[in-house]
């Protein structure tokens, strides 16, 4: 009701973005945001008042400062995010500023809640250096649990992240890399035991060398893909170029064990796997030159670098980033479960075991269900939040990073 009074909604104006406009859902939809903060204990007469605020609030406040690991216990801190931004990669709109970045945060923060029970906030920042962004979430960061870094551009996400992590002792996630890596090696990993083949048996073509596609590269190394190259608009991403920056000169050290170069369609020749993450469209004609059963996971938005119907021609798995289409790489699979498997062990940081943990337990669920159509869970699973949760909190315990 609250909201209402604020940013009162009226049947003649909420779906229309100006006067002359038909009526638009989506319009309608965000009118006054899609979402509120809402209190989990009631405040209905005096005696609940001087509980949560003043003089009760005092006792609490008194106990976190000479244990401030009670803050855990006795704050929304153990079950809540920051979804930061800065706006500067947003969604396929591009560089767009943080106001209109905020509806996309906003639907970040309710996928939280839906999909994995975790509190969110968004937040969009108004500042693009580097150090500014460090500093200014590293100061937010006592009230949160973990930071979800979102729509932030390369190659500044990759410092930002680490540099951040370094600043704080919760997880630091950032989202366009790290979720989207965790649901592609969890459909790959499915994808080849579907065609009697393992990770090791692949060789993979990665086309985009940005935040997603240098992420992806690097889980599938960690849990053994044969080998993979990954190509920029110049190409293969290799060695012997001297246009590198220092995040492709990295990835180049341990990618591309067959010692390819030259264009993405020379790679392709022969290839078990395409992974697209970078738009643009690739030829049929390279297509066609991949080895038999292909696995071909085109996952550009609207508009998949290679179209299904062309793709279906060569592979035996197909799978996009668009829900209309089987087989969807959908970040929301992972990172409801992953922060709430963090925040449950209330662990300082998300190691690359929890992250394969994650996969592993994400492709599990539907393992005993697999057809070309269905190589990974649908988002609406109920089995995915669970699964992925208790394998990060087993994860984060094993790899020592839990606090309980």
């Amino acid at each position: 009701m609250a909201a209402e009074i604020v940013n009162p909604r009226s049947e003649s104006d909420a779906g229309r973005p100006g006067p002359e406009e038909p009526f638009d859902p989506a319009f309608a939809l965000h009118r006054g945001g899609k979402m509120a903060v809402t209190a989990t204990v009631p405040v209905r007469d005096r005696d609940d008042l001087s509980l949560a605020y003043t003089p009760g609030v005092a006792k609490v406040c008194s106990a976190i400062a000479e244990q401030p690991e009670l803050v855990h216990d006795y704050t929304w801190k153990s079950q809540v995010v920051a979804v930061v931004t800065d706006g500067s990669a947003v969604l396929g709109l591009g560089d767009i500023g943080p106001e209109a970045s905020l509806p996309v945060m906003e639907g970040k923060a309710i996928l939280f809640k839906q999909f994995g029970g975790v509190d969110a906030v968004p937040i969009a920042l108004d500042c693009r250096g580097v150090d500014e962004i460090v500093e200014t979430v590293a100061r937010l960061a006592p009230s949160f649990g973990g930071v979800n870094l979102e729509d932030i551009s390369a190659p500044r996400c990759f410092e930002i992240e680490r540099k951040l992590q370094e600043r704080v002792d919760i997880p630091v996630f950032h989202d366009d890399q790290h979720g989207t890596a965790v649901v592609t090696l969890a459909a790959l990993r499915n994808a080849a035991k579907l065609t009697g083949r393992g990770l090791g048996d692949l060789r993979a073509v990665i086309s985009g060398a940005g935040a997603a596609g240098v992420a992806i590269a690097r889980i599938l190394v960690e849990a053994g893909i044969g080998d993979v190259a990954v190509c920029d608009r110049k190409g293969v991403v290799s060695a012997d170029r001297e246009d590198l920056t220092d995040v492709k000169r990295e990835l180049a050290g341990f990618t591309n064990k067959a010692g390819k170069s030259g264009s993405l369609q020379a790679a392709l020749d022969g290839a078990d796997v395409f992974i697209g993450v970078s738009g643009g469209t690739v030829p049929e004609a390279a297509v066609a030159t991949m080895a038999k059963d292909a696995l071909i996971f085109a996952m550009a938005n609207p508009n998949p670098e290679i179209h299904p119907e062309v793709a279906h021609k060569y592979a035996a798995v197909v799978a996009t980033g668009r829900s209309d289409f089987p087989n969807q790489i959908n970040n929301v699979l992972a990172f409801p479960g992953i922060f709430a498997g963090a925040l449950q062990v209330r662990a300082s940081r998300i190691t690359e075991g929890m992250k394969l943990a994650a996969a592993e337990a994400l492709a599990a669920v539907v393992a005993d269900e697999l057809s070309a159509d269905c190589v990974i869970p649908s988002p609406f699973d109920e089995r995915v939040a669970p699964a992925v949760t208790a394998a990060v909190a087993a994860a984060a315990r094993a790899d020592g990073v839990a606090r309980r």
